[in-house]
């Protein structure tokens, strides 16, 4: 496990526009260095602030869109095209208006869909796509992601993983079917640690004063099954991107804002 590097921003529209700068740079690096980039998305309001950044920065068209895979670290168990679905909500941010290669689009299964409303056999079905697009080099059931976004609740959640749920505990499988979430809808699908932490980077994102304890808690020590954000770190870079708001209770000397971001 890597130490966590902390960049924190004034505020949440900084750290969106940062943020998206910061992307654009990696994959450009990973498909200069592999012809090839594959990246993890997330929902939330701060996961599609990024998003909505990315669609206006300047420098988007430096991304070869066609060489770009995209995944989804969790997903609502809800009908295709539902408003409240991340893949629904990324379309409209960004995804809709750049030209990606739709089979690089891997959005999780829908309820209603080839899987009727079994959430468990949507999570297993994605588990394989994951595993089909696995490389020889990858070593595992899951592409080596070259960024991995997570978004963080204010109950330290990332992904679909709650505290003392039954999925953060999950040591198998790479994806599981979420039943009785603690937040509307209860039914989900996500990735679990092991997928997560098959990343070369993690990005955890945290904007606004009601996520300033979870990221005291998730970087204080707390445990992972405690605390979810605590489990999630990437094989080569663990990323904290912060506003000044979510990084209030931490000590002054582990956030200096960044201004290149």
């Amino acid at each position: 496990m890597n130490a966590p590097q902390l960049i924190v921003h004034r505020d949440k529209e900084l750290m969106a526009q940062a943020a998206a700068a910061r992307l654009i740079t990696r994959i450009v690096d990973a498909q200069t260095a592999r012809g090839t980039a594959s990246v993890v998305l997330t929902g939330g309001r701060n996961g599609n602030g990024l998003l909505a950044a990315l669609r206006t920065a300047p420098a988007r068209d430096a991304i070869d869109w066609s060489r770009l895979d995209l995944w989804w670290g969790d997903e609502r168990f809800l009908p295709e095209g539902d408003p409240d679905r991340n893949d629904t909500q990324a379309r409209e941010a960004l995804l809709d208006s750049v030209p990606l290669d739709p089979a690089r689009v891997h959005p999780m299964p829908a309820a209603g869909g080839a899987h009727g409303v079994d959430a468990d056999a949507a999570a297993a079905a994605y588990a394989r796509e994951l595993a089909e697009a696995a490389r020889p080099e990858n070593r595992g059931p899951v592409p080596r992601f070259d960024v991995l976004m997570l978004g963080v609740g204010p109950d330290t959640h990332v992904a679909s993983l709650f505290p003392e749920h039954p999925a953060v505990r999950e040591t198998e499988r790479t994806v599981v079917g979420v039943h009785g979430a603690p937040k509307p809808p209860p039914t989900r699908i996500s990735l679990t640690l092991p997928a997560i932490r098959a990343a070369r980077e993690v990005w955890l994102l945290a904007a606004g004063e009601d996520k300033a304890q979870a990221a005291a808690v998730a970087l204080s020590g707390a445990g992972e099954v405690q605390a979810p954000a605590a489990g999630a770190y990437g094989t080569a870079r663990t990323l904290w991107l912060l506003d000044a708001a979510a990084a209030a209770r931490l000590p002054r000397a582990r956030h200096p804002e960044d201004p290149t971001a």
